[in-house]
């Protein structure tokens, strides 16, 4: 060993082999170049670059100080320096060292990222996230003219396009959330989004230019879906059956309290009726190709033609039964289009099957053999009939939710009504609520449900709604026999949880219902902040867990859940109320206020009249917080009964 080496012997007995240096370097780098490729290809950061992508907009704020350091640590290049402490291998530890102090950092943003990343999905669920994709669209639209002023000779039809696309969006930006309140706005958006956008595309490929190409494609990757599309398709069909509402009605967008009014396209009405079709709804394809043919017949320009449309409608009513008039409607399919095939097949098919029938009404047998088994069932079902007289007919419970939602149905007698009361509440003279005591009304006596007025304000709204919104996930439910949290139908809405660590105007609000309630909030969950999306709802349900889900809450270890209360953080124009359909209760959105009601009863027993369901948002944009409380804690604050239902 050479005496002329000035660094001191323990530190050269502590250099690991070379091998094991080539191969931590040559470890390192294949991470280092591991980590650059994610994020170019997922993230859109460019190599050797510091520069971060403005699509991902929802990367929480707390990320934000990493970046540009953490991008020069994986993007940039070794310097000469560098390189040449590496050849001598007296790098290695120093370079592993580095490497480790921020492996933490970047992978926690990853996880980050890849958590915003698949916020994206299922848009039509949040009416909140959906407004920017309006900004999407208007910034779409901007690249789309500067393109059109390079090409306007050649692309009149794309300019044409744009012009259209630019005054729709120059008018929805000024109210976002009143525009895609209107839900035949929001499927509109995820229409175009979805589909005319990517036809666009194919339009200026033959001819195009980077710019617009380049942001057209890079803006797709975060473009609704097709689930968008059809999730945003259903919910208008899920609103007709609810509220009742004839095809013409949606069609020219005149629904209660809209602001933005909007008509349906034949292309619109057709795209609804394929997909009802798609989903073996025969019964809404009828609807809706029928109400795009009438617009056709009016005069109204359109790509989709009649034969089409009576294609469609002729096998739809077949489906339901009603053979003649889809005889009729082939016939006038042939009348247009002499030579389809389908048509022809299908007129023999009809035709011999109305013969059929024919034969069998005139043939006296088949009437005696009808007649018998006509007599024998109604003999049957006289056996089987109880003998007790005027019982009450049973409403199936979807029946009777969704009267309630339209405000039918509602049981509140005048005598009930008249013990109903308002009143300034301080919770026994809680000392916070002393001098300045809150507006409380009844709003229904069985079960027991309050309104707070006014106990929310308009600036603790809107602090809680930025603080959920990149936060909102589609909402979930619990899979009663795997006990998994899943995605539901019948459950439209996204949620976010709010902790009082990351806000102290969540632990005031916290507090506030603490002080009102005289319940304890230690063993409550987290405040769950809920946005609904396009005819956004929550089919009935309970909140407690029944006796047949032992388990429901007992990874909580808090006990069962005692009480809900519930902050209504908009106003909704039309739709929307909490149901009760047990008891014919209805409860509406009123912005600022809240409502409270107990789930069990003082002996711990579950009230099951406290089911309910959050009807379909017909026009507008429904925002709620909620606070479950649970059973733990409450021992001296709610004693327990003797009774079963005390």
């Amino acid at each position: 060993m050479s005496t002329d080496n000035k660094t001191p012997p323990l530190a050269i007995q502590r250099q690991p082999p070379k091998s094991l240096v080539a191969g931590g370097l040559y470890a390192c780098e294949v991470l280092h170049v591991a980590f650059r490729l994610f994020f170019f290809f997922f993230l859109g950061i460019q190599p050797f670059t510091t520069r971060w992508p403005t699509v991902r907009r929802d990367i929480p704020d707390r990320w934000k100080k990493y970046q540009t350091s953490l991008c020069a640590f994986i993007c940039s290049p070794l310097t000469r320096h560098q390189r040449t402490r590496r050849q001598k291998g007296t790098n290695f530890c120093c370079r592993m060292l580095s490497f480790r102090m921020e492996l933490p950092c970047l992978c926690l943003l990853l996880l980050s990222c890849l958590q915003s990343l698949s916020a994206n999905h299922d848009f039509y669920t949040s009416i909140g996230q959906m407004t920017d994709l309006l900004y999407t669209e208007k910034d779409l639209v901007t690249s789309l003219k500067d393109y059109i002023r390079v090409e306007e000779n050649k692309l009149e039809r794309v300019k044409r396009w744009a012009d259209k696309l630019d005054l729709l969006s120059a008018a929805a930006i000024q109210d976002p959330e009143g525009y895609l309140g209107h839900p035949v706005n929001a499927f509109k958006l995820m229409k175009r989004l979805n589909t005319e956008w990517g036809e666009l595309e194919s339009l200026v490929l033959s001819d195009t230019t980077e710019g617009f190409i380049s942001n057209l494609t890079i803006q797709r990757q975060h473009f609704p879906t097709d689930e968008d599309q059809t999730g945003a398709a259903k919910a208008l069909l899920r609103l007709q059956d609810t509220y009742r509402l004839d095809t013409n009605t949606i069609s020219t967008g005149d629904l209660p309290g809209v602001k933005h009014k909007i008509q349906m396209t034949v292309e619109d009405c057709y795209e609804l009726g394929k997909i009802a079709y798609s989903d073996v709804d025969y019964y809404h394809t009828e609807l809706w190709m029928a109400q795009a043919l009438k617009q056709l017949d009016r005069g109204e320009e359109s790509t989709i033609d009649k034969v089409t449309l009576l294609d469609y409608l002729s096998y739809s009513i077949y489906q339901q039964g009603e053979i003649e008039r889809a005889l009729d409607y082939t016939k006038q399919l042939l009348a247009l289009d002499p030579e389809h095939q389908r048509a022809k097949g299908n007129l023999k098919y009809f035709e011999f099957q109305l013969e059929k029938l024919k034969k069998a009404e005139e043939d006296p047998t088949q009437k005696e053999k009808e007649r018998a088994k006509r007599e024998t069932t109604e003999k049957k079902e006289k056996k089987e009939k109880p003998k007790k007289k005027f019982l009450t007919p049973q409403v199936p419970e979807r029946k009777k939710y969704e009267m309630l939602c339209r405000g039918e149905g509602i049981r509140m007698t005048p005598r009930r009504q008249s013990r109903l009361f308002c009143r300034y509440y301080d919770n026994n003279r809680n000392p916070m609520y002393v001098l300045a005591p809150v507006k409380q009304e009844d709003e229904w006596d069985r079960p027991y449900i309050v309104r707070f007025i006014d106990i929310i304000s308009d600036q603790e709204m809107e602090r809680v709604k930025q603080l959920a919104k990149p936060r909102l996930r589609r909402a979930t439910i619990s899979n009663p026999i795997t006990g998994v949290l899943e995605t539901a139908p019948y459950r439209i809405s996204k949620s976010a949880w709010l902790t009082g660590y990351e806000d102290p105007m969540i632990d005031t609000i916290n507090q506030r219902i603490e002080d009102l309630t005289g319940l304890e909030m230690d063993t409550a969950e987290e405040l769950q902040v809920a946005n609904y999306g396009v005819g956004g709802q929550y089919e009935p349900h309970f909140d407690f867990g029944r006796k047949d889900e032992p388990d429901a809450f007992k990874e909580l270890g808090t006990g069962n859940r005692i009480a809900t209360w519930l902050f209504y953080m908009s106003d909704v124009a039309a739709g929307g109320a909490t149901v009760f359909p047990d008891v014919g209760a209805a409860v509406y959105p009123q912005k600022g206020s809240a409502v409270f009601w107990y789930n069990l009863f003082p002996s711990g027993e579950g009230d099951y009249s406290t089911r309910h369901a959050a009807c379909p948002v017909l026009v507008g944009n429904k925002w709620v917080s909620n606070k479950w409380i649970h059973e733990r804690g409450q021992e001296w604050r709610r004693p327990c009964a003797l009774n079963e239902t005390e």
